[in-house]
């Protein structure tokens, strides 16, 4: 959980004296909204007669629903917070990616945007912004298993952090709009964009852990045939191309099917 900062804890022990509430029951409360991004909060707290929900626009639900006073005290409390966290510049989503279903196999996720800035409210979390420094605030954020993703449309560029490592991928002219992994251990990710439903393999990839990918070796011109350097260096440069495939499908990135069909393609060029 993120902690207050000294700025954040003054805020919090004004509310506590305002309302009546400890600074523990408005602290929970705080997080609460901050999960539900402003607008709303799922919360359980003996000071607010245990569980309970609370929704921008007037909807309470509280366990010790006929306690008007508590409902009273505990729905200003929580439009005070929403007001306060709105001030807080990037702390609220602004962009998401939207899980995508496909064909009943896909595995769905709800991805969220992510804080765009640190608030004055939180401790800033060192490990937040996981991608590369140089390709600044992302668009959206969001996350499915062990895998995370950050998209950043004005540079091309999307993030994707698995297994320790973070990949940079160029997203050419598609425009992003969510993700989603088919089910099984070697499960492709997809993704949505204005052209459909593409596989995240076919991006080229920029850089791996902050190391550019080696690009692709173009053939000497005005040549006819390739020499027998050129023609080793071509067969090295599909051998280290299977073993990125393979790497892909460890990662979870190829599926089986998809890793046989791409080899067989890069193994029929030799």
């Amino acid at each position: 959980m993120q902690q207050l900062t000294p700025e954040g804890q003054v805020i919090v022990a004004g509310l506590s004296q305002r309302y009546g509430f400890s600074p523990d029951a408005v602290t929970h409360m705080l997080f609460a909204v901050v999960n539900g991004n402003g607008s709303m909060a799922q919360f359980s707290h003996p000071e607010f007669g245990g569980s309970g929900q609370w929704m921008q626009g007037g909807m309470l639900m509280l366990g010790d629903m006929f306690n008007h006073s508590l409902k009273g005290r505990v729905d200003a409390l929580c439009g005070e917070l929403s007001a306060i966290l709105a001030n807080q510049p990037g702390l609220l989503r602004s962009g998401s990616f939207q899980s995508q279903s496909q064909s009943g196999s896909g595995q769905q996720h709800q991805g969220s945007g992510a804080p765009m800035g640190e608030s004055s409210l939180f401790v800033p979390d060192p490990s937040a912004n996981w991608w590369p420094s140089e390709l600044g605030a992302p668009n959206a954020t969001g996350s499915q298993n062990e895998m995370r993703y950050a998209y950043f449309a004005n540079a091309r560029r999307l993030a994707v952090q698995s297994c320790g490592q973070v990949w940079v991928y160029d997203t050419l002219d598609h425009q992003i709009g969510g993700f989603s992994q088919q089910q099984g251990m070697g499960g492709s990710i997809l993704f949505s964009s204005q052209y459909g439903t593409v596989n995240l393999a076919s991006l080229p990839v920029v850089s791996i852990d902050g190391r550019p990918a080696a690009p692709p070796q173009a053939e000497p011109v005005g040549s006819s045939a390739p020499a027998a350097g050129a023609a080793s260096g071509a067969e090295s440069d599909i051998f280290s191309a299977i073993e990125r495939l393979a790497d892909l499908r460890s990662r979870g990135i190829l599926s089986d099917d998809e890793f046989s069909q791409k080899k067989a393609e890069l193994l029929s060029r030799l």
